[in-house]
């Protein structure tokens, strides 16, 4: 219960457990659907987590992911694309996926430290206005005809992973190696000592709103190369998955706890969990109620690991 690897351990104990009565999920061909559905995933998570860490919370990243779809799909788009069959299509269109996570992510950042509004409600209002953005811009339509040169990002599974794991080892390295990792986890303990100790806190909080914003804009490269459309609703249903993988791999729902390593779990856990269940035919509101309880669980067991820790102490 007290190990750092706990959810590794019921990662390894819920395959065993299931691989008898999941037809085929144990199958390679199985574990590789699995991995291309949990990259994107933990790309967006990898942001939250930084998120969570300084004790806020983004509820409008998988909104961001929908919109950014939406701007690659409509600058590379060989059918409507604004530069169809041009060879910047790409980059471009790459560059402004980014972009527009991080200047989604920059509004969050500016909301919270110098609009002083809550985090909740500010990234919860972001994510409506960027919903209805994305479905007004496309009429609720998806955009086809995307490059070859862009869906190999999602065809070839070793570069999804490239691209995944270089950016979850950067933001471990960012916060297990630098000064902003201290900074990070000491707002999230305490707010008021860490703006006494000198930590610039406003300008950590609006970098750590952009980063995650540019997670996001990350993920939807990976989403839209994967899905090989321009969406307006990608990812709509993704929030749950995201937030809840978090949680499970330890991060704190009131800041200065978390680590990356616990969210890749994290993020697995539940993959195995939705591949699971879809193997065995259960409907899309019975997985929801599953996934519910299992993140519940999840809070209840991180609740008890610091409780004992701190009878040990």
């Amino acid at each position: 219960m007290l190990s750092e690897y706990l959810v590794a351990w019921l990662c390894l104990a819920y395959f065993v457990a299931l691989a008898p009565f999941a037809p085929g999920f144990a199958s390679l061909d199985n574990l590789r659907t699995i991995l291309a559905y949990l990259l994107p995933i933990l790309v967006v998570s990898v942001g939250l987590t930084l998120v969570l860490i300084l004790g806020g919370i983004d509820l409008s990243v998988t909104s961001m992911i929908a919109l950014a779809s939406v701007v690659g799909g409509k600058i590379m788009s060989g059918e409507e694309g604004w530069l169809a069959g041009h060879a910047l299509a790409v980059p471009v269109g790459i560059v402004a996926m980014l972009g527009t996570g991080v200047l989604l992510g920059a509004v969050n950042g500016l909301a919270v430290t110098v609009g002083r509004i809550p985090a909740f409600i500010a990234t919860l209002t972001t994510m409506m206005f960027v919903s209805g953005l994305a479905i007004w811009v496309t009429l609720s339509r998806k955009i086809g005809g995307l490059p070859d040169g862009f869906l190999v990002l999602g065809q070839r599974l070793w570069v999804a992973v490239g691209i995944a794991g270089g950016a979850a080892w950067v933001a471990h390295a960012g916060l297990s190696r630098t000064l902003y990792g201290k900074w990070l986890y000491a707002i999230g303990h305490n707010v008021r000592a860490a703006r006494v100790s000198g930590v610039p806190v406003g300008w950590v909080t609006f970098g750590t709103y952009v980063v995650s914003g540019g997670f996001a804009g990350l993920a939807a490269i990976l989403f839209t190369a994967v899905l090989e459309t321009g969406n307006p609703e990608m990812a709509r249903d993704n929030l749950l998955d995201v937030v809840g993988a978090v949680v499970i791999g330890g991060t704190s729902l009131y800041g200065g706890k978390g680590t990356i390593v616990g969210t890749v779990f994290g993020v697995l856990f539940l993959a195995l969990v939705d591949n699971s269940l879809n193997l065995l035919g259960l409907s899309f509101y019975s997985i929801m109620m599953v996934k519910g309880g299992v993140i519940l669980a999840a809070a209840l067991v991180d609740t008890t690991r610091n409780r004992w820790r701190g009878g040990a102490r």
